[in-house]
């Protein structure tokens, strides 16, 4: 399985980078959308992408959005890594095509439920 990390943080890409890897998923990471449609531009073989909101140049709104409107990697799960609490934004990242969100801050078993939520045994 392999897993695209999408975050300005160099941290928290770090962070989910060693937790994934735990689980034995293989990550690439991307610091913004534009980063990030430009990695899956050219390779397409990812199972999930974890995608941070508020970044620099391309945000993950516009990320998830440009990503499933040229449908890159249809089959592709979304996880909006976020902050962000409100109920609207979160109706419109699923709209736009985010599959699960996991709250920062997280922990490792947080990352774990999601993961399962989303259809992964590996998370198991």
């Amino acid at each position: 399985m392999r897993a695209l990390i999408v975050d300005d943080s160099s941290f928290i890409r770090e962070y989910l980078r060693h937790l994934l890897g735990r689980m034995g998923i293989v990550c690439a990471e991307a610091v913004d959308g534009n980063d990030a449609l430009a990695v899956l531009s050219t390779e397409k073989a990812f199972d999930l992408m974890l995608l941070d909101v508020n970044m620099p140049v391309m945000d993950g709104l516009a990320c998830v959005k440009a990503l499933r409107d040229a449908r890159l990697n249809p089959e592709m799960k979304v996880m909006m890594v976020t902050t962000e609490t409100d109920n609207s934004f979160i109706t419109t990242a699923l709209n736009n095509g985010a599959d699960e969100f996991l709250m920062k801050p997280f922990t490792p078993e947080s990352l774990r439920e999601k993961m399962i939520l989303l259809g992964f045994a590996a998370a198991a």
